[in-house]
């Protein structure tokens, strides 16, 4: 039954996230590279390089606040029901 309460928060959990993450990498690449704007893949302004570095960069930064925020709601969903999600 768990699982069942837990999907819904999951879901906001996950669409914050993104949110963030997307807010997060726009203030890194801004602070790193000084540009607005991460270079797109089929951007011809920006070399190979560039363009890669851009996407890992903003790999990481998703993947770190997904499992960030993921984790959040899991132990904020156990303090409120004192079970953990996934057991």
């Amino acid at each position: 039954m768990n699982k069942v309460l837990y999907k819904p928060l999951s879901w906001v959990v996950g669409a914050l996230g993104g949110v963030l993450a997307g807010q997060a990498f726009k203030q890194v690449w801004k602070r790193v590279a000084g540009e607005e704007d991460a270079p797109d893949a089929t951007d011809r302004d920006y070399t190979w390089t560039q363009v890669l570095i851009a996407a890992a960069v903003q790999g990481a930064i998703f993947a770190a606040v997904k499992a960030a925020t993921e984790r959040a709601g899991a132990v904020g969903y156990e303090k409120a029901t004192g079970e953990w999600p996934d057991d």
